[in-house]
């Protein structure tokens, strides 16, 4: 009677999977719609008090018919937020990257269908109500959960599962900031255990079919518009005489971001140990977030830390917020704002807030620039881009992607060796500070390590025959003198493999003695299988785990092999050795 195919254990080939993945890109795309619509809605509803769906983050929203009483709208929001958390998908709390991180490293990438649904409307309330929160880590997990419900529903191969959830991931980063090759960097560097063909191929084509969706509904502009500037004489040509200021810009990056990271888990364990119950914690956190906001209103004329930020961020590329004192209050008041509300509570990302960090930070650090040498011309504007990707990098760890969506979100390439040292700069000081980043610190807390990484290993393009143990000879079943024993019961270095035939079939492998080939050391070990001399340990690996063999047969040529044709056998234990050989080099 056939076996039957064990859950999870389907493997389409590649073009079926890159199909799944457009499907995956296609609806996340429109997940991300839904989910900007609705925040626009919430939002109308809690600071203006009308029911409508226009909402453009980037525009400063003005004061609403409420007055005093909008300090309410976060704590309204937040408890809602806290019944629907608690209640549903616990999952959906924070800022939601790193429970991803933790469904592709520790649950083969199973993340449960009702996570979609509760972190849309948690995530859309945070944000509607005010919790300084981004809209990125919400679709990130939205996207994923998508990909990894279609994968479990397939019963795909857990890496092709994981390779669905990181193609969501990429696809929700596309949608929401239309930046299709910052996104795939996203999935490369932070969601994908393996890098190669069979993954990156889906995940580029998530990530191209939400950007589709995303610029049909929302346009092709970049998600923030930079005002016209002139780069000083120091930049162009480029010069070493200001190099040291990037180099200095991305060390006060990097020390801001283990700033954000250890004052958001800090807090977070602050709130965990307040003698309250999740309302009454999140009411405090809540109610401090409205009343901050509340004052930046009536003082500055924007609630700049309500929301995503955007409002704030495109006035400083616009050049209207270049005072440095007011800068680095705001950056201030972000860092508590952003902090407060995910360790009360809020469900949202950390993306958006970085930006924010890194537009303040880097603006005050080009005023001051300004201030000092006023005759050269520096531009807080030209500083802001440089410290969104330097906090965007130094928080996160993926260099790469800050890069890359810095350049995409603003337009703006001229500051691409700026960014370039800025980010190396700020992610060597956040790690010298802290080795986890803002995502991996939450795992790492539980005890669930995520690599930070990624090498290229070389023992899987290995030959079978430079793996392989030799074979001692062949035994015929009947001449076996079996002695009860194990593997385990004899050292390695004096393990003697034989085959064990039966006539011109091959019957299984045994260790034997060395110097007595028909006293048996083992029982005969019948899952095996038969490789050829010229395939790659990758392919035997993959043959192994796929049939549940214990050993690989290896052997020359074509055809039925018979057991004098057999070579040599490649066991768990010389897998293992290759292995750690590899990382020996």
């Amino acid at each position: 009677m056939p076996q039957t195919e064990p859950a999870h254990n389907r493997e389409v080939n590649l073009i079926t999977l890159s199909l799944f993945a457009v499907v995956i890109g296609t609806i996340t795309g429109f997940g991300a719609v839904f989910l900007r619509w609705l925040m626009g809605v919430l939002h109308n509803l809690f600071f203006l008090g009308e029911l409508a769906t226009g909402y453009n983050a980037n525009v400063p929203t003005p004061p609403g018919p409420f007055g005093i009483w909008v300090i309410f709208a976060p704590v309204i929001g937040g408890a809602v937020v806290v019944w629907m958390v608690n209640n549903f998908a616990p999952e959906a709390r924070g800022h939601g990257v790193p429970e991803v991180m933790d469904a592709i490293y520790y649950r083969n990438g199973h993340i449960r269908p009702q996570v979609v649904v509760i972190k849309s409307l948690a995530s859309a309330l945070s944000i509607g109500s005010g919790a300084s929160v981004g809209r990125e880590g919400p679709i990130i997990q939205i996207g994923s959960g998508i990909g990894s419900v279609l994968g479990r529903m397939l019963h795909l191969r857990h890496w092709q599962v994981i390779t669905m959830v990181a193609a969501g991931a990429g696809a929700g980063i596309a949608a929401t900031f239309n930046t299709p090759l910052g996104a795939v960097m996203f999935a490369i560097e932070l969601m994908l255990p393996e890098f190669s063909a069979r993954t990156f191929l889906p995940v580029v084509l998530a990530t191209g079919a939400a950007t589709y969706v995303g610029r049909l509904m929302f346009g092709n502009e970049p998600a923030f518009l930079v005002a016209s500037y002139t780069l000083p004489d120091p930049f162009v040509p480029l010069s070493i005489d200001v190099l040291p200021l990037y180099a200095i810009l991305g060390v006060l990056c990097g020390v801001a971001s283990w700033l954000f990271v250890w004052l958001l888990h800090w807090l977070e364990d602050r709130f965990d140990e307040m003698p309250f119950n999740d309302y009454v914690k999140n009411f405090i956190g809540m109610l401090s977030l409205g009343i901050l906001f509340y004052v930046l209103l009536r003082t500055t004329g924007m609630y700049h830390t309500a929301g995503v930020g955007y409002a704030t961020i495109q006035a400083i590329l616009n050049g209207g917020i270049t005072v440095a004192a007011l800068l680095t209050v705001l950056f201030f008041a972000k860092l508590l704002a952003t902090t407060v509300s995910l360790a009360a509570g809020a469900s949202g990302g950390i993306f958006s807030p970085s930006l924010f960090l890194g537009a303040t930070l880097g603006g005050a650090f080009g005023s001051v620039l300004d201030a000092i040498w006023p005759t050269l011309g520096f531009s807080p504007i030209t500083f802001a881009l440089v410290g969104m990707a330097g906090l965007v990098g130094g928080g996160t760890g993926a260099a790469m992607t800050a890069i890359m969506m810095i350049f995409e979100m603003t337009g703006d390439y001229n500051i691409a060796v700026a960014a370039i040292i800025a980010v190396a700069c700020a992610i060597g000081v956040r790690r010298a500070m802290v080795v986890e980043n803002i995502y991996t610190m939450k795992l790492a807390r539980r005890g669930h390590h995520v690599p930070t990484d990624r090498r290229s290993h070389m023992f899987p393009i290995r030959l079978a025959t430079e793996v392989m143990q030799p074979i001692m000879g062949v035994v015929q079943e009947g001449d076996l003198i079996r002695v009860p024993a194990t593997l385990a019961d004899i050292p390695p270095e004096d393990l003697a493999y034989a085959v064990v035939a039966e006539g011109n079939r091959i019957k299984g492998i045994v260790v034997v003695d060395k110097d007595d080939k028909t006293r048996a050391l083992s029982p005969i070990r019948t899952e095996i299988g038969i490789t050829r001399d010229d395939n790659l340990l990758e392919a035997v690996m993959k043959r192994m785990v796929s049939r549940g063999h214990k050993m690989e047969l290896v052997v020359p040529g074509t055809g039925v092999p018979r057991p004098e044709d057999v070579t040599g056998v490649i066991t768990h234990e010389a897998i293992t050795q290759a292995v750690l050989n590899d990382y020996a080099q």
